[in-house]
């Protein structure tokens, strides 16, 4: 189990002593929920406290304070889908150099403002295409047509090296190495780095990646041998939704052994609201990836886990889309097409004869009302517990009025969720 020959912990060292200075030392909190739950002790890696509320600024400033002059007086161009780019505008804006960022149309408002915010009149931003490969695309473009400095978001040595200096500061900050440390995926480029340095400080560490299910780009590496691109990617989880995962950061990652683990985006809802409720933890949807696998899988209870949330960069407005996904997830909304009598008193039989006690109805919108006897509605139902929808179903089945459940996973369920 040793790191290959292009990354050693050394490195990593160094780049904590760079980055020392403007980076935040990120607190390591116990999270008394999490142990509970699983019988763990459990620690939260608090990236989303960083300066930009992500470790993405670890291996931006540590590759951008190496450039010689020449290298500042040509600037850097980067892409990302919107951490990386925080990092990047924060390291433009302490190091007076240049840039210019690529971000996908999907990058949420409020990471485009954070960017702005962070780099000033460093900055400027560029808008292109529907995916953070897209916009990656046009940016090395610019950076061969300009001879700017393009800056990885994570296949590079020196942005791993960077990130890697999680893993040193969890180590010291402990004491002593975690049973698992469990880390989330999109490139790589964190999950690389901390893998290059725990081989050679802390070998027996279990090492844990979190990718999500729209969009395995570890997976599919792992299958392949390879770094192989995906065909399509669910950009829900913004932060870790990467076609392809990095080459460097692949190398690193195979050559220790790390387990991989894939959640759901319903369920990564969950996780979110659970930290927002219970630790008062905004994290963003890649920031709940390890809490959420953890919660997912099996722990060894009594043996100390790790669980690195690693950025809180959320809009606010994505809360209502959030919620819906999770009680999707958790099994408590629903879909129906019902066909209501064009009568009085129609919707009332529906509540008293067709509801539970505990069920609310949440949605109702005629889908088409004529002067026909009957009229669909397209009606969504959050229920009071899960288990009580055979019961709700029985009752639809029993019911005059026709009742279509919509599949869970179909197009028409996509579209309304």
């Amino acid at each position: 189990m040793t790191p290959p020959p292009a990354l050693r912990a050394a490195a990593i060292d160094e780049a904590a002593r760079r980055i020392d200075r403007v980076v935040v030392r990120t607190p390591l909190e116990p999270a008394p929920r999490l142990s509970a739950l699983t019988g763990a002790r459990v620690l939260l890696k608090r990236e989303d406290l960083q300066v930009v509320r992500s470790y993405k600024v670890r291996g931006a400033y540590n590759l951008m304070s190496q450039l010689d002059e020449a290298q500042r007086a040509s600037g850097v161009v980067c892409a990302s889908a919107g951490n990386h780019a925080q990092g990047v505008a924060y390291a433009c804006r302490a190091l007076a150099v240049d840039g210019r960022i690529y971000l996908p149309r999907t990058t949420p408002r409020q990471k485009r403002d954070r960017i702005r915010a962070h780099g000033g009149d460093r900055v400027e931003l560029i808008v292109v295409g529907d995916s953070f490969d897209d916009a990656a695309e046009h940016a090395a473009a610019d950076a061969l047509a300009t001879g700017a400095v393009l800056v990885p978001p994570f296949d590079d040595l020196r942005t791993m090296a960077g990130q890697g200096t999680v893993a040193r500061e969890i180590l010291q900050q402990l004491g002593r190495p975690p049973d698992q440390l469990i880390v989330p995926v999109g490139g790589g480029g964190l999950l690389g780095g901390m893998a290059a340095y725990l081989a050679e400080r802390a070998p027996a560490v279990a090492l844990v990646a979190v990718e999500p299910a729209g969009a395995p780009s570890l997976a599919a590496a792992l299958a392949a041998g390879r770094p192989v691109p995906l065909e399509t990617t669910d950009p829900f989880v913004d932060g870790a939704s990467v076609r392809t995962v990095g080459a460097l950061p692949f190398a690193a990652i195979r050559a220790y052994g790390v387990t991989l683990r894939t959640v759901g985006e319903g369920a990564v809802c969950t996780g979110m609201l659970g930290l927002y409720q219970n630790e008062g933890i905004i994290a963003e949807p890649a920031g709940a990836l390890a809490v959420t696998a953890l919660l997912e899988n099996e722990v060894v209870p009594g043996s100390t886990v790790v669980c690195v949330v690693s950025g809180g960069n959320n809009d606010v407005s994505r809360y209502g889309e959030i919620l819906e996904r999770s009680l999707v997830h958790q099994g408590l909304k629903h879909y129906f097409l019902v066909d209501f009598p064009q009568e009085p008193g129609a919707l009332r039989r529906f509540l008293d004869e067709v509801l539970g006690p505990d069920d609310d109805v949440t949605l109702f919108e005629y889908v088409k009302r004529n002067n026909r006897e009957t009229g669909p509605a397209l009606v969504g139902i959050e229920l009071g517990a899960a288990e009580g929808l055979p019961a709700l179903l029985e009752r639809m089945s029993a019911s005059p009025m026709g009742c279509e459940r919509i599949a869970p996973g179909s197009a028409a369920f996509r579209y309304l969720t």
